[in-house]
């Protein structure tokens, strides 16, 4: 058995890899997951294949902090030169599909969670959760869970973000739109082309700039990702459908984003949801502020994960890269969960021990609280 928490959540991370865990099928790895945790006596819940736990002297009196990240994956695409549930380790980096998206950042987290686990004296409580669903914004992941959870003051969602402080990340809406014509034989002066109509709103999508302009995250963006009309080449289409891909800042809502829209095209313009939402965190929030102080830098993240979802402060950060995630013969560097743990802890001493002062301690004692 592995000696340390660097050892177990590696061991950890290469069973996870070599259990497959697409979206609505990670019943494996979260198996996985809750036998790992209970082996070191950690008492977990478990909903579908969510598996989460709470630190063992919760205190309901003081606030809580969430560890959250994902355990499923999406499918390896057909690029793959290697087995992508064979966790394979070459030249220090571990080899596998889910390896840096999100595995490093889970395994990471669950070894932080266990270095603090049976402290008595934090200021905050801790409470972990692995995840289902993530890929797909799915609504039997975080969401099904967090009615489940205590009141959370803030949160540190795992994504590979090579451990710097995403401190905002762009929220989804995806709109599905019909411009509406009149059909008509295409050989004579009659009637009202859809495909005209729906140009006419995507040259305003296309060119409209919203006043407000993120410093982090910069202007919202409008994306026409699809169209379709038409089904003869002699009939003028009484209809013509487009998608639009829209990744808001936190400068606006979604809703107020979608109400603009509608008030400036004439298609019919219907959201798939509203609830992957633009997230943040204040800039002198304790976390970043202590992630400050250790040399982290702050970014905005154009990219939408489980932050989404919550309705507290959150940061997201992690081990690895997010140019890798989805890519083939995908891989994290071992030295990476290591650093990760680290800086987890090294954050989270800052603001959640009694005595923090900024101190950090070696990396050698990060064993010390098991």
């Amino acid at each position: 058995m592995p000696a340390t928490l660097t050892d177990q959540a590696i061991d950890l991370l290469r069973q996870l890899i070599a259990t497959p865990s697409f979206s609505k099928e990670e019943s494996g790895t979260g198996n996985l997951i809750e036998q790992f945790l209970l082996a070191q006596q950690i008492p977990v819940r478990r909903l579908n294949n969510n598996v989460w736990a709470q630190n063992r002297h919760f205190d309901p009196a003081k606030p809580t902090v969430l560890l959250n990240s994902h355990h499923d994956t999406v499918r390896p695409n057909p690029s793959w030169t290697l087995d992508p549930f064979e966790p394979l380790v070459r030249e220090g980096k571990l080899f596998g599909l889910g390896s840096n998206d999100a595995g490093g950042c889970l395994v990471s987290l669950i070894a932080t969670f266990r270095h603090f686990f049976g402290r008595s004296d934090l200021t905050h409580n801790l409470v972990l959760a692995a995840t289902a669903e993530e890929e797909i914004s799915g609504r039997d992941g975080l969401e099904l869970i967090l009615p489940q959870l205590p009141a959370l003051a803030f949160a540190i969602v795992g994504e590979p973000t090579q451990m710097n402080l995403a401190i905002a990340e762009k929220g989804l809406l995806v709109l599905d739109c019909v411009a509406h014509g009149r059909a008509g034989h295409a050989a004579r002066e009659e009637g009202d082309n859809a495909i005209l109509n729906a140009i006419r709103d995507i040259d305003w999508l296309t060119n409209y700039r919203f006043p407000k302009v993120s410093p982090l995250l910069g202007p919202v963006k409008m994306s026409v990702t699809i169209i379709q009309a038409g089904s003869q080449h002699n009939v003028v289409p009484d209809a013509c459908r487009f998608t639009v891909d829209v990744r808001v800042t936190e400068q606006y809502t979604n809703e107020a984003v979608l109400d603009l829209i509608r008030r400036h095209v004439r298609a019919e313009v219907t959201p798939r949801s509203v609830r992957l939402k633009p997230s943040s965190i204040p800039s002198d929030h304790p976390i970043v502020r202590a992630g400050l102080a250790m040399g982290l830098r702050t970014y905005g993240s154009p990219t939408t994960s489980d932050q989404a979802l919550l309705d507290v402060p959150s940061l997201k950060m992690g081990p690895g890269q997010s140019e890798r995630s989805h890519t083939a013969d995908e891989f994290i560097h071992l030295s990476e969960i290591e650093e990760g743990i680290q800086t987890y802890v090294r954050l989270l001493e800052q603001v959640i021990m009694p005595d923090a002062r900024g101190g950090v301690a070696p990396f050698s004692t990060l064993d010390s609280h098991e």
